[in-house]
């Protein structure tokens, strides 16, 4: 995986084929399942974040599986299905808004990807910009709004820490910051151990004037190896970066004291 190039990159920059960053590469197993306090906490949050359509069962976002679809895949995992639909609907043309693959506008080849793969990044990022790009809530040719599709991404997925970066992204542009940040909460919860996708959560917490969570993002991708400065550079220019602190020094008395043996 490159990961050279961030979130933010991707957001902002040309189209281009090389995966997301924080996305898994094909060969890669699916994340190891959170635990203990966080899983509990994580699950509570995705509950109570859940859209109301698919706690209840209603259909306003449509099901996730129609009758005869391809589908739904997983974009992380279940790489050997992805091809079909990528090469007939999802084309470069198709993701850099140029041109539909099965019809004139990019718009019904965007809405077919997402239905067979419902977290797909790149489709998730270009149906969010065609609705930019159209400045309307559901773009041609698409049969849900752009606020849906997210919806059914996190419905179908609720793990995927990218789909609700993304959607944070969406959800800030719309004016939505307190809803823009319980999205990046989960996704930290859901970042692990994972320096690299800690970093871009930073990224959109700084780009969001959340600068008190963008260092605490940067310190944890840092503690975890991850060493790209960008956000420590962004963050010094605005006055906001502070040096991690240090681990506390074990008492020299705690640490050569020997074990003491429990009585019976």
């Amino acid at each position: 995986m490159n990961e050279t190039k961030t979130m933010r990159q991707f957001l902002t920059e040309p189209i281009s084929s090389t995966p997301l960053p924080g996305q898994p590469e094909a060969t890669r197993a699916p994340a190891r399942r959170a635990t203990g306090a966080a899983l509990a906490a994580l699950c509570a949050a995705v509950l109570a974040s859940a859209p109301a359509w698919a706690q209840s069962g209603a259909s306003n976002c449509g099901p996730l599986r129609g009758e005869g679809q391809y589908g739904p895949y997983d974009y992380r995992t279940d790489r050997d299905k992805l091809p079909i639909v990528l090469g007939a609907h999802f084309t470069p043309e198709v993701e850099a808004l140029v041109r539909g693959k099965t019809s004139a506008r990019p718009g019904t080849d965007i809405d077919y990807t997402l239905r067979a793969i419902p977290n797909n990044h790149r489709a998730l990022m270009a149906m969010m910009r065609l609705g930019e790009k159209e400045k309307t809530p559901q773009p041609t040719g698409s049969r849900y709004t752009v606020q849906c599709w997210f919806e059914r991404a996190i419905a179908f997925r609720p793990d995927d820490a990218v789909v609700r970066m993304i959607y944070s992204t969406y959800l800030n542009k719309q004016g939505r910051a307190q809803e823009a940040n319980a999205q990046l909460e989960m996704a930290t919860v859901q970042a692990k151990d994972n320096g690299f996708t800690h970093y871009n959560i930073g990224l959109h917490y700084f780009d969001m004037k959340n600068f008190d969570k963008a260092l605490a993002q940067a310190h944890k991708a840092l503690a975890l190896g991850f060493t790209q400065t960008a956000l420590r550079d962004e963050l010094q220019k605005v006055g906001k970066w502070s040096e991690p602190p240090e681990a506390a020094p074990v008492p020299a008395s705690d640490a050569s004291a020997p074990a003491v043996e429990a009585t019976k």
